[in-house]
């Protein structure tokens, strides 16, 4: 697996850009890596030095199209922790 295959996109929520300021970066990432596997996606598409990786599984939320039930998909999420100074310029618009 590649690293561009690793981070799937950036998680831009209003949460996500308040843990920004701390250095805390969120993505949403496949299923199937680890936290090793992320941090040196980072390390690598980045240019940067990640301290740590926090993974948790986010699960789908409950949706009905007109008669039917369903659930919207689960997914990964990643968030990672930089060194201090350290920003990643495509978050923050320049």
């Amino acid at each position: 697996m590649t690293y561009e295959q690793v981070l799937i996109e950036p998680v831009l929520s209003e949460k996500a850009n308040s843990m920004r300021e701390e250095g805390k970066y969120v993505f949403k990432v496949d299923p199937r890596c680890d936290k090793t596997a992320i941090k040196e996606a980072v390390r690598r598409l980045f240019n940067v030095h990640p301290i740590s990786c926090t993974v948790m599984r986010v699960g789908g939320k409950p949706k009905r199209q007109r008669y039917k039930e369903g659930l919207t998909p689960s997914w990964k999420k990643a968030i990672v922790r930089l060194q201090k100074g350290e920003k990643i310029s495509i978050f923050e618009g320049v």
